[in-house]
């Protein structure tokens, strides 16, 4: 009963597991980390364009106020 017990072990081939997790898996793991990857970015984009934005609003204000002339 041992040495089916044995045999039983190195039948496993490590290969096979490694070929089925880096095959469909890591495709669909890449394909979600780029997909969460473009999202970050348009978020990050649209930040950036809203506090340009805020920023030029804020210089102009600066500009056209004039309460420290009088």
């Amino acid at each position: 009963m041992n040495n089916i017990d044995d045999d039983f072990i190195n039948d496993i081939d490590t290969d096979d597991l490694d070929n089925n997790y880096t095959g469909t898996n890591k495709a669909n793991s890449n394909s979600l980390a780029n997909k969460k990857a473009q999202e970050q970015a348009q978020k990050n984009l649209l930040a950036r364009k809203r506090i340009d934005e805020l920023m030029e609003k804020k210089r102009l204000k600066e500009l056209l106020d004039d309460s420290e002339d009088w």
